[in-house]
């Protein structure tokens, strides 16, 4: 829910057109009894099951770094087009919610990321065109199990379940205009992203180093197909926005991977924060 009593979800207000989330908003603030305090509510995600999350690679810093962590060199093609993965609709967790370790790792771990909501269905879609689909954009953490995640990548699919266990996103849908003032010279957004562990520093970084542009990966993920109102495009992971790569530079005596109940706060300038609770791993079920 998101406060209005109809339509009844943002998916909903989304597919309502164009001009659905700024009338949403407007009835809000000119009917008293629609505006709850935010004290009184439990968040969701803004897209508790988007209709698919494509989770790009779209931070070269990230991707140098992390594919030296697992004894691989970047692949040239990597900066010929903007690369993705599809995880889980059905395990989105809200901006709150404690997250469980994926049943079997013992490398668990967070990545800071940004993502965009697709606000209007559309195929085949310029690169030129591609902003005027995105909705808003919010705070994503894409929570990875590593040593899963490589064990099934060396047989050159996935990531499957070292990725199938929890993506939170929140707490707020922001809309583009309120992001302009944040817009540099060079048409980037300069907002900080950080992340901390039990209170401590891992992470900080900026959007404004991204490579690959949110249209460009709009535009790539439009080829011949549709995304409709809801759909997720995760940026990827912000340069040394995960464990991954910050144990390979410092080591995991200094990083070590995600324990049962350690709290992670990701954080982005003008979008808020996730802040979630790890909780233990589920029983790992015999294949027989």
């Amino acid at each position: 829910m998101h406060g209005l009593a109809e339509p009844h979800s943002l998916v909903d207000v989304l597919r309502g057109g164009p001009d659905a989330l700024q009338l949403a908003a407007e009835a809000a603030l000119t009917s008293p009894e629609e505006v709850i305090p935010a004290a009184e509510v439990v968040l969701r995600a803004p897209i508790p099951v988007p209709p698919s999350i494509r989770d790009f690679m779209a931070f070269e810093e990230h991707v140098v770094t992390s594919m030296k962590a697992i004894g691989r060199t970047v692949e040239p093609v990597w900066y010929e087009i903007p690369v993705f993965y599809f995880t889980n609709p059905a395990a989105v967790y809200g901006p709150y919610e404690p997250v469980p370790i994926a049943p079997g790792s013992t490398a668990f771990d967070y990545e800071l990321e940004v993502a965009a909501v697709i606000g209007k269905e559309g195929s085949n879609i310029p690169v030129k065109d591609a902003a005027d689909y995105i909705a808003g954009y919010t705070v994503l953490a894409d929570w990875s199990a590593r040593d899963l995640q490589e064990h099934e990548m060396a047989q050159g699919l996935g990531p499957a379940k070292g990725k199938d266990t929890a993506t939170s996103i929140g707490p707020y849908l922001v809309t583009p205009d309120e992001l302009e003032p944040a817009r540099g010279t060079n048409g980037g957004l300069q907002l900080a992203m950080t992340a901390t562990v039990n209170g401590r520093e891992y992470s900080r970084g900026t959007m404004a180093t991204i490579h690959w542009s949110f249209d460009q990966m709009i535009s790539y993920a439009s080829r011949g197909t549709r995304l409709v109102p809801g759909d997720i495009i995760g940026s990827g992971t912000v340069g040394t926005g995960c464990i991954l790569e910050l144990s390979r530079v410092h080591g995991l005596d200094s990083y070590p991977w995600l324990v049962a109940g350690d709290r992670v706060r990701l954080e982005i300038e003008r979008l808020g924060h996730i802040e979630s609770v790890i909780e233990p791993a589920a029983a790992v079920l015999p294949l027989n």
